[in-house]
């Protein structure tokens, strides 16, 4: 069932910001290219598993269409920006799905692109600091090192059978 609710919520979604009627995080209309991109994103994003449940990120609607946005920056490079959204505000894995994020960002994105990824604004106790750590490439590729913290992110970010 929540399945079918997923993939209605989401068709949903995409039909009401082709007609124009729901926009990005209060974001101006984006041009037809850049939207495009941004589903292509969103697509990507919507699959990837919670770290300590059974869902997906699209399920517990902690990334959504409306929170990607996607800006020209060169010829054929893109800015590509997430802001994600904590089920609470004390989530102790929001560093972690921000991981997740660009993980699988960085593996499937088939376009140049640049990528900054953000808790949304004022849910969560820490945002800044979490915003900091998961923007610091230095710090990615760290966590990245860690055997026990890479084996998480690979089952978050595996696609399902």
């Amino acid at each position: 069932m929540s399945v079918v609710l997923g993939l209605l919520s989401h068709t949903l979604g995409r039909v009401l910001r082709s007609a124009g009627l729901r926009s990005g995080c209060h974001a101006p209309r984006e041009p037809a290219m850049e939207q495009d991109k941004a589903l292509e994103v969103y697509d990507i994003i919507r699959t990837i598993r919670d770290p300590e449940k059974p869902n997906t990120l699209e399920e517990l609607e902690v990334v959504t269409e409306s929170c990607v946005e996607v800006q020209e920056i060169g010829e054929e490079e893109y800015l590509v920006i997430i802001r994600f959204t904590p089920t609470v505000p004390h989530c102790s894995l929001a560093t972690l799905i921000g991981l997740c994020l660009r993980v699988k960002l960085q593996r499937c994105l088939p376009f140049r692109h640049k990528l900054e990824i953000y808790i949304s604004e004022g849910t969560h106790s820490t945002e800044e600091d979490i915003n900091k750590q998961i923007n610091d490439k230095e710090r990615v590729a760290a966590a990245m090192e860690n055997p026990n913290l890479r084996e998480i992110v690979e089952q978050c970010v595996t696609e399902p059978d």
